[in-house]
């Protein structure tokens, strides 16, 4: 496992083909973890990654947009994403903004 992003409140771990989120991310901590995880997916050879969003149990529209940022990279790099797990606060807002189905939707093989 690497740690990614050296922040005190929130971790960015990566293992294998996972970028994995724990920790409660607001805005001022969002900039920093969508640009760590843009920098590894750039710099990873790996054709397939997953997206653990399961450690993070505060909702906030921040980490739906960090997810949508490495969403856009994975399609500029040509990388598929084979699975985004959202803790239940996230499953609840992405729902309430009815943006579950598009999310689950776009963990699929390019």
């Amino acid at each position: 496992m690497t740690r990614l992003l050296p922040h005190s409140l929130i971790d960015l771990e990566a293992e294998q083909n996972t970028l994995r989120v724990v920790g409660d991310v607001g805005m001022t901590a969002a900039a920093e973890l969508a640009a760590a995880g843009k920098k590894w997916l750039e710099a990873t050879d790996e054709k397939s990654v997953v997206f653990d969003f399961s450690g993070v149990q505060k909702a906030s529209s921040a980490i739906i947009s960090v997810l949508f940022e490495w969403l856009r990279t994975c399609k500029a790099q040509k990388i598929a994403v084979s699975t985004i797990m959202l803790s239940a606060p996230l499953e609840r807002l992405a729902s309430l903004s009815e943006l579950d189905a598009l999310i689950h939707s776009l963990a699929l093989p390019l």
